[in-house]
């Protein structure tokens, strides 16, 4: 069974940084995407930032570009276990949401799904608030 544990949330001031991790358990799948999503109150889930298999595909939303970074821990990308990564740069306080980890089985090591309804797999949330 996947399991997706998000940790590494908190409070933080406008222009501090925070990291959150994702730790990954039960992957079955030969290819698998995994991305970061974000919903704020009275706002619809959008998606943040994902990473292919391959880690040579990545995407970010106009939102977050240049102050975010997802990664991965590529030494365990071949085991049912991996840990992604999303490095949060001058947060700003419109950054305020819950934060989800999600996986999304692939036919292609290259493919990055943007629509949450190809994710599979998702985490419990983790809280991140950002002080003006």
């Amino acid at each position: 069974q996947v399991q997706l544990v998000e940790s590494g949330g908190g409070l933080v001031q406008a222009g501090g940084s925070l990291r959150l991790s994702c730790a990954a358990s039960g992957l079955t799948s030969r290819w698998y995407a995994e991305g970061w999503f974000r919903q704020a109150p009275g706002k619809e889930r959008e998606i943040v930032a994902a990473i292919s298999w391959s880690s040579t595909t990545l995407y970010y939303a106009d939102s977050v570009k240049g102050r975010f970074t997802i990664s991965r821990d590529d030494a365990s990308r071949d085991s049912a276990k991996n840990t992604v990564y999303l490095q949060m740069d001058s947060l700003k306080p419109e950054d305020t949401a819950v934060y989800f980890c999600a996986t999304a089985t692939s036919a292609d090591p290259l493919d990055v799904p943007v629509d949450g309804e190809n994710y599979d797999y998702w985490g419990q949330g983790t809280q991140v608030t950002v002080s003006s």
